[in-house]
């Protein structure tokens, strides 16, 4: 069996920075857990447009369909601002997962009891929360047509259109039953049937891939808007939460927030099998390119190694290493350990992003 591949594309602001601490989480597994990984790099976003004068090159696009997985690190900053839309450095995130096909987005939100004080909800309502938010990703209002902004009579119109199909709507329908099956088998499907036809769609395919694929799986089916309520109330009754692109976007951006910092949160983007049974896969911390904390070993990696501890799941089949690699996080944030992000005790001195890297380190060492 030749070695899994692996691509990393650590792109702008703390990006590189993050994505070097999982290069020694890489070298550790290979060294210490025989579990080689052949990884090889390129550009993305704004350090793509800066040398190529395109957020992603053709040829970084063809290696992403090549390898069994790809590992984004953050893309943007203020300094592309000035750009064109076309050519911003977000372009090229999107046409990795347009052209991966990249369908099924998979958010965790998962608090660690170590830092249940620190989400703006009460301890009781988020500790020991662990739910999975699965984002229809490559279709919907973001990608439907027409689009655009045309003149009517003598003022502008913004239009964006709700499109999906039933065969777009099954595929990440049953990306989430089979999670829920791994898990604590219940899906809540969200849409906006009370106003939307394409809810109506949604609802009615869902309910019709529970009903002839999965009917062991429990299922429910929730007004987004309700869902983002309930989000806030008890976010504890959820399991998997499928939804379309943008109320995807809002819920696990809101879900995200639950945990206490979006510095702790992994994201899996997933597609259609290959031909040696991995799927196309996409990983990435949900956090942005934070341009004001770049270069300046301040940035918490651990939403990037637990983007990667989510390859090791479900791109690589191993399933032991990444219950290894998240305990691993779970037990530095257990003794106290934090960047500045997750700072709340008095008289906690923070550590570097490099310092945070040592810890996981050494955590994973003591796992032997």
């Amino acid at each position: 069996m030749s070695n899994p591949s692996l691509l990393i594309l650590a792109g702008d602001g703390i990006g590189p920075e993050v994505m070097g601490q999982v290069r020694r989480i890489i070298d550790w597994f290979g060294d210490k857990r025989d579990l080689k990984i052949d990884v090889s790099e390129d550009l993305v976003g704004g350090a793509a447009y800066d040398v190529h004068g395109t957020p992603l090159h053709d040829d970084t696009m063809a290696k992403a369909q090549e390898v069994d997985a790809v590992l984004l690190g953050a893309v943007g900053g203020p300094k592309y601002d000035v750009l064109d839309f076309s050519v911003k450095p977000e372009r090229g995130l999107l046409r990795l997962r347009k052209e991966m096909d990249l369908y099924a987005n998979l958010r965790p939100a998962q608090c660690f009891d170590a830092l249940a004080d620190f989400s703006s909800l009460k301890r009781d309502v988020v500790a020991g929360l662990d739910i999975m938010i699965v984002r229809e990703l490559t279709s919907g209002i973001y990608f439907g047509e027409p689009r655009g902004i045309i003149t009517e009579g003598n003022e502008r119109v913004g239009i964006n259109t709700q499109r999906y199909t039933e065969s777009e709507i099954a595929r990440v329908a049953r990306s989430a039953f089979e999670l829920a099956r791994r898990r604590g088998n219940k899906v809540c499907s969200m849409e906006k049937a009370n106003v939307m036809e394409s809810g109506i769609l949604w609802r009615e395919v869902v309910q019709k891939v529970h009903d002839e694929e999965y009917p062991d799986v429990e299922l429910s089916h929730m007004y987004a808007d309700a869902g983002a309520m309930q989000l806030c109330r008890w976010p504890k009754q959820f399991d998997v939460i499928v939804t379309d692109n943008l109320f995807g976007d809002l819920l696990s951006d809101a879900a995200a927030m639950l945990t206490g910092s979006l510095g702790m949160l992994p994201s899996a983007s997933l597609g259609a099998p290959m031909a040696n049974g991995r799927p196309k896969a996409m990983y990435e911390p949900v956090h942005g390119s934070a341009p004001d904390i770049a270069g300046q070993n301040k940035a918490n990696p651990i939403a990037c190694i637990l983007s990667f501890a989510m390859a090791l799941r479900y791109s690589f089949d191993q399933g032991a290493e990444a219950d290894r690699l998240e305990a691993a996080v779970a037990k530095v944030l257990e003794d106290g350990v934090r960047t500045a992000d997750l700072l709340g005790e008095e008289g906690v001195e923070p550590v570097t992003t490099v310092g945070m890297g040592d810890a996981v380190l050494a955590a994973l060492d003591a796992s032997l």
